[in-house]
């Protein structure tokens, strides 16, 4: 397609920058579900990818000074009974991680600094209410601890991590929900559904505020909020032609901008910096990055450039700005993961001669630090992120405690008090049943079991790729032999 004149932008010469190879990541089994999902999210401490896990579901983390080729049997987090479609960093703990599998249980993870020694198999808690899969896993932008989750049964529950509990059960889309996303002070929910909809919600009460068909055709859509209220949407025209369209809350039916891309039939992930006002999209088995401006005039979505790259990418991160090397001027960086294996690491930079700090660039940032508890996001109260500066550079919050999770019913705590009230004077047994003992001796055995499995797995990869190097070998050797020889070794035969 053709895209028109763009006008003079401080973005206009933003280039992207592949970084060396031995600056990437090589070696990693990407997982080869057909899920929409960008199978990658990373944060300034960890890059967490969905890999290929025989027997359940599994998703690597490695620190960001963890580069070159990662060894086939580098530990995982994989408690997961089922491949894992979704994970999500937490915006005000870096430490903490959600991810969602087919198996329909979400698990939060606590990864510790300088990453993990062996596999993780125990989750801080597990989220059980879906009865399919879950495909998506998305935090609240500025409540601690808030975590929304979306399966194959066309639920939408938001969760009180701290507690374990669902907070509220929105039950509204008649199909499968492709995407969800918070506004800026989290206080309004946009998703897109397999009807065709997008609708914004009022995520306290499940109600829908508004609704309207997004784009024609029937392959998924996403949608997301832009800092000042507007929606962004992809999707698909009825002739499957990729589209994306800017939207007013209080007029979803008529878009200001529908712009027709091309023909490619790969999901775009659009993704927002809130800073910059930027937004790339990306597409599944595209090999490119394009990235627009949204300004309040028209045309409104301003075409900046293309960032081309030598193979279709499989998914892709993004880090949020805190994470992004100032001194560089880099206002973006991103992980793409190709079908190889491989992930690379591209740098977006803007262009300036002076080595001082560029405030233009680098407004005021969100910062790692809740605006509001989890208590107060249910009793109605919404809050802007707290931001910071990023003049000396991103300094991670000191006081960050581990996720503790203190759960308001617990049933075997409860069991156990019932059983040892109502024991007799002639020692009647505790009315659960079984002592608190035996459950952790039988939880050990589990853990262990897990672990053992994941090990087993991590040599079953190796042993695949020495065979495989076995049989190149001998190939290679078949290949090398004289067809004189081959002749000889027949008469003597016979």
């Amino acid at each position: 397609m053709s895209f028109r004149v763009v006008r003079s932008s401080k973005f206009r010469h933003v280039y992207g920058t592949a970084l060396k190879r031995e600056q990437c990541y090589d070696n990693i089994r990407v997982s080869k579900s057909s899920w929409d999902s960008t199978f990658c999210a990373v944060n300034p401490k960890f890059l967490a990818i969905i890999v290929e896990s025989a027997g359940g579901g599994a998703f690597i983390v490695l620190p960001h000074n963890k580069v070159g080729r990662i060894s086939a049997d580098h530990p995982l987090v994989g408690g997961h009974k089922g491949p894992v479609l979704d994970i999500a960093w937490c915006p005000h703990n870096d430490n903490v991680i959600a991810s969602g599998s087919e198996d329909c249980v979400v698990k939060v993870w606590q990864i510790p600094d300088g990453g993990i020694s062996r596999t993780l198999t125990e989750s801080v808690v597990d989220l059980q209410l879906h009865q399919r899969r879950v495909g998506l896993v998305l935090w609240h932008p500025t409540a601690l601890n808030v975590l929304l989750t979306a399966g194959s049964d066309n639920l939408v529950i938001i969760w009180n991590v701290g507690t374990g509990e669902a907070v509220v059960k929105i039950d509204c889309h008649p199909d499968v929900v492709y995407s969800a996303c918070w506004n800026w002070d989290g206080s309004s929910l946009v998703t897109t559904c397999k009807d065709k909809k997008i609708r914004i919600i009022e995520p306290r009460t499940g109600k829908i505020v508004e609704e309207a068909i997004a784009h024609e055709g029937s392959k998924a859509t996403r949608a997301i909020f832009l800092r000042g209220g507007l929606i962004f949407t992809t999707g698909f025209s009825k002739m499957s032609e990729r589209q994306y369209s800017l939207r007013a809350p209080d007029m979803l039916a008529e878009p200001i901008v529908m712009v027709e891309l091309d023909t490619s039939n790969g999901v775009m992930f659009p993704l927002y910096d809130p800073d910059t006002n930027l937004v790339y999209l990306c597409g599944k088995g595209d090999s490119v990055i394009r990235y627009f401006e949204i300004t309040p005039e028209p045309p409104f979505v301003h075409y900046i450039n293309t960032f081309q790259t030598p193979d279709p990418q499989r998914g892709i991160g993004m880090m949020p700005k805190r994470g992004c090397d100032v001194n560089s001027c880099e206002i973006s960086r991103f992980y793409r993961l190709n079908n190889s294996g491989f992930c690379q690491v591209i740098s977006m930079t803007v262009p300036r001669k002076s080595e001082l700090f560029q405030e233009d660039l680098y407004p005021d940032t969100p910062g790692d630090t809740a605006a509001i508890t989890a208590e107060d996001w249910e009793a109605g109260k919404d809050a802007e992120p707290i931001l910071i500066s990023l003049r000396d550079g991103y300094q991670p919050t000191a006081s960050k405690n581990d996720l503790k999770v203190h759960k308001k019913a617990n049933v075997l705590s409860k069991g156990a008090k019932v059983g040892a009230n109502s024991t007799s004077g002639g020692g009647a047994a505790p009315a659960s049943g079984v002592s608190e003992d035996i459950l952790k001796e039988f939880s050990e055995e589990i853990r262990k079991l897990k672990a053992m499995i994941v090990k087993h797995e991590g040599r079953i990869r190796v042993l695949e790729s020495a065979v495989a190097l076995q049989m190149k070998e001998q190939d290679r050797n078949e290949k090398s032999s004289s067809p004189v020889d081959k002749e000889s070794l027949a008469s003597d035969e016979v």
